[in-house]
């Protein structure tokens, strides 16, 4: 299983697509076999559930996300597990041990303007 977190620093970032970073886990057997961080390649509507289906990822988990957000990663078979937070570390353990639940989005559409990543253009084609 392959595994995405937004992620600010060691925590858990509470907007998807604006985060600066993300963590990629790959996971076999409860174990994590491989963590990178990742730059976040740009806020952009459609392309990150491309990107992170390309890279073979099967969930993101995030702080929130909008709703249509939600349903790109879901045509991609992606899961989003939404309204965790904390330490990254923590979540990991989490998810390892079969605890991680998700609840609400815990930002709404248009909150995370001004944080993290906001460009005005991106560094990568547009999906269509």
């Amino acid at each position: 299983m392959k595994v995405a977190i937004s992620t600010d620093g060691q925590q858990v970032s509470a907007h998807f697509g604006r985060c600066p970073t993300f963590t990629v886990l790959e996971i076999e057997d409860a174990k994590v076999i491989k963590e990178d961080e990742i730059s976040n390649p740009g806020h952009h509507p459609g392309y990150l559930p491309k990107y992170f289906s390309e890279m073979g990822v099967n969930c993101i988990i995030a702080g929130g996300m909008g709703g249509r957000a939600s349903e790109l990663f879901a045509e991609f078979d992606i899961k989003p597990v939404l309204g965790i937070s904390g330490k990254v570390e923590d979540v990991i353990s989490q998810l390892l041990n079969g605890t991680l639940q998700g609840g609400e989005s815990l930002c709404t559409p248009g909150a995370g303007k001004g944080y993290g990543q906001d460009k005005t253009e991106c560094d990568h084609e547009e999906v269509e």
